[in-house]
């Protein structure tokens, strides 16, 4: 039976196509992207993570490869405003409904303006949390940013 969660259930009524992929999560894992990319056997920098950032003190999504940093200061520029920091793990689990280390772009609690990366946009398909950890969607970036409302720039360090 497939994995159902509000990520999927969000892709399936936009008609978007993609494919589920289950790995071994490793709580322990200093780099939960990097360890999905290994769990997969998949490059790096097709693997996204999905981080929650405070943006001039609003909520953003920020989508970057696995093996890359986000910028804050491209992202406050991206987004037209002072600064960014990173979320306190419990807002982003409050905000987006989806535990740390399975929160999606798709099928959030709460809608929230969402960046990605233009680097993920290279790529055929690329790998992003399923909202469940151990479970990454296998996507189009373009359908994946598109399925996001997501805005693209150049947001790593």
């Amino acid at each position: 039976m497939p994995k159902t969660t509000p990520a999927t259930t969000a892709l399936r009524k936009l008609g978007i196509a993609f494919k589920l992929h289950t790995y071994v999560y490793d709580s322990g894992a200093e780099h939960i992207g990097l360890q999905a990319a290994e769990a997969l056997d998949v490059e790096p920098n097709r693997v996204l993570k999905t981080l929650m950032v405070e943006v001039d003190g609003n909520p953003v999504c920020v989508v970057v490869p696995a093996d890359s940093e986000v910028s804050m200061k491209k992202l406050a520029a991206a987004m037209d405003a002072k600064a960014a920091r990173m979320m306190q793990p419990s807002d982003a689990e409050r905000i987006t409904g989806y535990h740390v280390g399975g929160i999606s772009p798709f099928g959030q609690r709460k809608k929230v303006p969402v960046a990605i990366d233009q680097t993920a946009l290279t790529h055929t398909t690329v790998f992003v949390n399923g909202g469940q950890r151990g479970l990454q969607i296998e996507i189009d970036p373009n359908d994946a940013a598109l399925a996001a409302g997501a805005v693209t720039h150049a947001l790593t360090a």
